[in-house]
């Protein structure tokens, strides 16, 4: 079992995630530890009610199937009771603003996740304003509370997906990607345009750890620039590497992982910006349908045997749920059913050490505890 520091758990209370690149390495890999624990426990089949009775918000303003069950998965576990709404269904269309939402939400929320990924230049500010109108709440009224908020998704970062994915690695690859030969790519989708977040925040993390990695993908899917510096420096702090590539078959090429997946073409991305801004529906599908036959020009992005022999017999990852027959082909996705499912589960575990490093007081005790009355 993975043994942390009680002292760098405790300096972890009562924060909020809502870009991996706001945490230090150091506070990442403990937090990742404690994920790790919550792993072993819960497969030993030992509960941890820490934060029973508590009520843990999430607003959606995106689809979402596997992070809603992950946010409710993990608060139940830790004993508390999910509330999942749809982001439209909150006062915000009505013109109540973000820090006011969050005032809202801190008088009787105990955490709050919130997916908000769709508009470039958005979503995480929103999440900034509502985590302001949470603790300007919870101080005017001497609330002693702890009311984290948990990115979700946004329009900059995947923190939750991009932790698990980097859980997932390290056990594949024996405890580190150091040294790691890994691409995130591009790849063909006949669906809606996808956000730009999950791209940036796996290369602007992984890169932080040792990695050598690979952004590939064909000209007009820049990602954003933050993201992108952010992956330079940590690869020239880590002694990894971060390269950009326009040949899906240069990515992928000698890795050892791969993460082929679409996002939407940031000209369009912005053009929509201002389309949402006027409230112009009629605008907002005219350019997704020009974002989608944008991606139609690019149908040969896909992942399939012929690159996965490019590869050092790489690992094949994605978020889910992949364009089977367009990101990648049924044959690679057959052999790689298992992995996948294994990579989204870790989410489950990175939102449980999320809520209670930034709510249980004296956590590191509390799960020595647990694993002795578990036998685990």
């Amino acid at each position: 079992m993975t043994r942390f520091d009680a002292v760098q758990v405790r300096a972890l209370l009562g924060r909020s995630l809502l870009v991996t690149h706001d945490w230090s390495t150091d506070d990442l890999e403990t937090l990742l530890s404690v994920a790790e624990r919550f792993e072993s426990l819960d497969r030993a089949g030992t509960r941890v009610p820490f934060l029973a009775g508590e009520l843990a918000y999430a607003m959606f303003f995106d689809n979402s199937t596997r992070t809603k069950s992950a946010w409710a998965g993990a608060a139940a576990r830790l004993g508390m009771h999910p509330i999942i709404v749809d982001g439209s269904s909150t006062q915000v269309s009505h013109g109540e603003t973000a820090e006011e939402t969050g005032a809202m939400l801190g008088m009787n929320a105990h955490a709050l996740g919130v997916r908000h990924d769709l508009i470039l230049g958005e979503g995480n500010t929103f999440m900034r304003d509502v985590q302001r109108g949470i603790d300007t709440y919870l101080a005017a009224t001497n609330d002693p509370r702890s009311v984290p908020v948990v990115n979700l998704q946004c329009d900059i970062d995947h923190p939750t997906q991009a932790l698990a994915d980097l859980m997932w690695m390290r056990e594949h690859f024996g405890g580190s990607v150091a040294g790691r030969r890994i691409t995130m790519s591009w790849a063909y989708s006949p669906s809606y345009a996808k956000p730009l977040s999950v791209p940036q925040g796996v290369v602007s993390l992984l890169t932080r750890f040792g990695a050598h990695v690979t952004l590939a993908h064909p000209p007009g899917y820049e990602l954003l620039d933050e993201p992108l510096a952010w992956a330079a420096e940590g690869a020239a702090a880590s002694g990894g590497s971060f390269r950009i590539t326009h040949d899906m078959d240069d990515g992928f090429a000698g890795a050892q992982a791969v993460y082929p997946k679409s996002w939407g073409p940031q000209t369009e991305m912005r053009e929509r910006v201002a389309a949402n801004q006027a409230g112009d529906t009629a605008a907002m599908r005219e350019i997704e349908q020009r974002a989608l036959a944008r991606n139609a020009e690019h149908r040969s992005w896909i992942c399939d045997e012929r690159r996965m022999a490019l590869t050092d017999d790489a690992l094949y990852l994605h978020c889910l749920p992949a364009d089977i027959g367009a990101e990648v082909t049924p044959a690679v996705m057959d052999r790689f059913r298992v992995a996948v499912g294994r990579e989204a589960n870790k989410k489950l575990y990175v939102i449980m050490a999320l809520l209670a490093t930034a709510k249980v007081r004296d956590l590191a005790a509390a799960l020595d505890a647990a694993a002795t009355a578990g036998g685990a």
